[in-house]
């Protein structure tokens, strides 16, 4: 039996945009561009012929921008919507508008590169793609593998953790791990940590240049400061950093201060910045010391590292199938036995607090 194919809708009103998804996109045996159109106004004369399994939305676009449509479609049939835009500025909160209306994911529009520049960007423009066709929206779906591409592993940034586990420092730090679904998942998480929360670092797949926008939104709405990490931060109380996109961000440690490395490197389980980088770094220098979450996202990146932190001696927690958009990451790592407690995302908080604390 042949294996279905991954129906696309594209709407952007560059043409030559809907001509590089096209062909990034069909690079691939399972995903088909069903369409690809101009406007808002031609996708719903495409979807009343034919209801796509994703689509893939701009933003800025003539006749009606795309959180109109967006919120049309959402309210009406929901589908599984992928925003590719070029809208990263300081300031601007459109990307968060959108995921905050229903959106699945966020991908940055591609641009002509380097051909390791382009191969990169297939790689991950498919797998959100295969990561919405995946996402529970009204039902639970069946989530999809991404297929075809090697993936290389946290090896290829640093090695694991020998037989010593650095563990003079008893200061905590908690660490966390999320794709797709994941932007609303931390929302709802670190609105309900208190300001003296232990310092956290947190890995959510994102574009370059979106995860500042990301921490500023998150910045607004929460009691802990919330920042995109730079290179050399310090892990402190009451602060979150956010890995920034296209970069990979390690925990390390001098004497008893942890800090973030953030640096480049290649693609590790299909992603940059990768969960399996942050959390075999926080093996290695934090061990028993860390509390590790894994939240909702497609694919396995996170399992290895979460592993590694629950060999280490750190306490492990994975979110419920029932709260995850994709229940691909979370599964991958309880499968590996790597999960101490699996609960759903509103009582998360609560537990990672409690145990980072010392208590309960």
């Amino acid at each position: 039996m042949a294996k279905k194919l991954i129906q696309v809708l594209l709407v952007d009103d560059s043409a030559s945009v809907r001509q590089t998804l096209a062909h990034l996109l069909e690079q691939t045996d399972d995903i088909r561009v069903m369409a690809a159109v101009g406007d808002p106004y031609l996708a719903v004369a495409k979807i009343e012929q034919q209801v796509p399994d994703v689509i893939i939305l701009d933003i800025e676009m003539p006749k009606m921008d795309g959180l109109s449509f967006l919120q049309q479609i959402m309210s009406q049939h929901p589908i599984p919507t992928i925003i590719c835009s070029s809208l990263a500025v300081e300031g601007s909160d459109s990307i968060m508008k959108s995921l905050s209306y229903g959106a699945v994911d966020v991908i940055a529009k591609p641009k002509l590169g380097t051909k390791q520049f382009l191969e990169e960007s297939a790689i991950q423009i498919q797998d959100a793609v295969r990561a919405a066709s995946g996402a529970r929206l009204s039902r639970v779906r069946q989530t999809l593998e991404p297929s075809g591409q090697p993936k290389l592993t946290a090896d290829a940034i640093l090695p694991a953790a020998g037989k010593k586990i650095l563990t003079e420092t008893t200061d905590k730090i908690i660490v966390i791990g999320a794709s797709t679904g994941g932007t609303e998942a931390l929302r709802v998480f670190l609105e309900a940590l208190p300001e003296d929360c232990p310092g956290l670092v947190i890995v959510q797949h994102m574009p370059e240049n979106f995860t500042r926008s990301f921490a500023l939104r998150l910045d607004s709405l929460c009691r802990v400061h919330v920042k995109e990490a730079k290179n050399g931060d310090p892990v402190l109380r009451g602060q979150a950093l956010i890995a920034p996109g296209n970069l990979h961000t390690l925990v390390k440690r001098s004497g008893a201060l942890y800090f973030v490395e953030v640096k480049d490197g290649p693609l590790v389980t299909r992603h940059r910045p990768s969960v399996d980088v942050l959390f075999r770094s926080s093996a290695v220098h934090a061990g028993k010391n860390a509390v590790a979450v894994i939240m909702t996202g497609m694919g396995d990146d996170g399992a290895r590292g979460m592993k590694e932190l629950k060999d280490a001696g750190a306490l492990t927690v994975a979110q419920d199938e029932a709260s995850c958009v994709v229940f691909g990451m979370p599964n991958e790592a309880i499968k590996r036995g790597a999960i101490d407690y699996v609960l759903p995302l509103e009582k998360i908080a609560n537990l990672v607090y409690t145990r980072a604390q010392g208590r309960g």
